[in-house]
């Protein structure tokens, strides 16, 4: 298909005209439409699925993203998950305590996350369509538009027009099908199945190795056990179909001795090693985010919350596309900082999957790991990796501790009343926050896009590393663009302030 054709004309179909158009309404798109409506955009989403997943999938949200949706005041609505300290890398258990608000994993189902995220999308404004199917999509001739085409669920066609596209439609991304785009890695060479089951009583196992392969069962509170099996040497060919009740019992069967046949599946799913990264997260106004960009080994739920902070980054950055007030390149460090982003996590998960699904070949690499995490550097630097706490983007410009990091966690005193640093980024707005002395006056040159707060950290409570720390100016994703220790002096901040929100007003 060419990129550059316009869809054909069609009578009968019903036109839709918006600003942006989101394929995908699972949890990066729907986070990505609630962004970009908080900041006024209009948003039509559209969704093959026919409803809401009932589907648990990805169960774990990390460190960061229990920040970012801090910082958007949706904590409330998940209701008090259980946090569990413990994760691992390649099966070996780690310890995932890093300094912050919010340390270790938090439990929620997937179906959860997709409640709150699409009440929160809806509640700002968004179109969301399910029962769609993308069956064409083009960026028109005069290069200021994208349409696309769908088949909505009674048969009708529907076409959308906007001025981009983001595709959050998943590992097998029609959009990046349709849009040829070039996806390099390195193709599964193995799988794991998995599976849901009422009905049935064995004991846990944490990414049990056995002769045979790896298996691994846990019980939630309702009594249902989610098994994962790998059969070790089991080939991975072409699927026609998903995968079967039937296969996960005879492959359990075989690797633990146990047999699981009596259960009820409630869903059944499998996934492999495959490791690809879009080249280009964005093409022209069709732009990636989530699994549509990268393909992973889902392990430890990093694949979701990569894609989840993918669309945190690029929220604010369209929405100022979009409403023709961003500077000059600001869409394209979507791709700088996610790519980059990306592909770390990419090389950690590659090495996770050889340390959990290879034979025994790994052990003595397993042993070796497993002792060199009991040092305290090494822990944390592997508890970053996986909680995206690591996270600093190469900002450039004048070397600080805090450039190009998120902003810290910590309890604050503004005027009479106390606040964290994260509920002064609930707004769609960037922030220039001053912890000592006067507040420099170019900052009120970007009023309605940047909020200006002077306050200082809280007495006796934990300063997050804010400590001498006298200004600092944040992106609305939380990520510190400029900061000053001491002095009166505010160098720099007219450039950072440029450089991210574009002229002043």
């Amino acid at each position: 298909m060419a990129a550059d054709r316009a869809p054909a004309a069609d009578a009968a179909a019903e036109v839709i005209r918006t600003q942006v158009i989101v394929v995908g309404a699972g949890p990066v798109g729907l986070l990505l439409a609630a962004e970009l409506c908080l900041r006024g955009v209009r948003v039509a989403v559209v969704e093959q699925r026919h409803g809401p997943t009932t589907e648990s999938r990805a169960s774990t949200l990390h460190a960061r993203t229990m920040e970012v949706f801090d910082s958007r005041g949706l904590l409330p609505d998940f209701g008090g998950p259980p946090n569990e300290p413990r994760g691992h890398f390649g099966g070996i258990p780690l310890d995932l305590t890093l300094p912050g608000a919010y340390p270790g994993q938090w439990k929620v189902p997937q179906n959860k996350t997709e409640s709150v995220l699409e009440e929160w999308a809806l509640s700002l404004g968004a179109d969301i369509r399910c029962g769609h199917r993308l069956r064409l999509i083009a960026v028109v001739q005069d290069g200021d538009a994208v349409e696309a085409e769908t088949v909505a669920r009674d048969g009708r066609p529907v076409r959308l027009r906007g001025s981009h596209l983001v595709a959050c439609d998943g590992q097998d991304s029609t959009v990046r099908r349709l849009m040829a785009a070039d996806f390099p890695g390195r193709p599964a060479g193995r799988e794991l199945l998995r599976a849901d089951v009422d009905g049935i009583d064995i004991r846990a196992r944490r990414f049990e190795r056995l002769p045979g392969g790896l298996a691994i069962a846990a019980r939630r509170e309702d009594g249902v056990t989610r098994v994962m099996v790998h059969e070790s040497g089991a080939a991975v060919g072409a699927r026609t179909g998903p995968a079967r009740f039937e296969e996960i019992v005879a492959a359990w069967r075989r690797v633990t001795g146990e047999d699981i046949g009596g259960g009820k599946p409630l869903w059944v799913n499998r996934f492999d090693d495959e490791n690809r990264q879009l080249a280009d997260y964005r093409h022209g106004r069709v732009l990636y985010a989530g699994d549509a960009a990268h393909r992973q080994l889902p392990t430890g739920g990093q694949a979701l919350n990569l894609g989840l902070q993918d669309a945190f980054n690029l929220g604010w950055k369209l929405a100022a596309e979009v409403a023709g007030h961003a500077p000059a390149g600001l869409l394209d460090t979507y791709h700088a900082e996610r790519h980059a982003v990306g592909a770390a996590v990419l090389a950690n998960i590659r090495a996770q999957s050889e340390l959990l699904l290879g034979g025994p070949e790994v052990e003595p690499v397993r042993a070796v790991l497993a002792e060199l995490m009991r040092y305290e550097p090494v822990r944390a630097r592997l508890a970053g990796m996986i909680s995206g706490l690591d996270v600093r983007y190469d900002f450039g410009g004048a070397a600080h501790p805090l450039r190009g990091a998120r902003l810290p966690h910590a309890t604050l005193r503004v005027g009479g009343s106390t606040c964290t640093t994260y509920e002064l980024l609930r707004s769609d707005r960037g922030l220039l926050l001053v912890l000592g002395g006067p507040v420099p006056a170019a900052g009120g040159r970007w009023a309605g896009r940047v909020d200006r707060v002077a306050a200082r950290v809280e007495p006796g409570a934990a300063s997050g590393g804010l400590d001498g720390v006298r200004a600092v100016a944040v992106r609305p994703d939380g990520y510190v663009a400029w900061a000053r220790d001491g002095g009166p002096e505010a160098g720099g901040l007219t450039e950072a302030l440029e450089r991210w929100f574009g002229a002043p007003a």
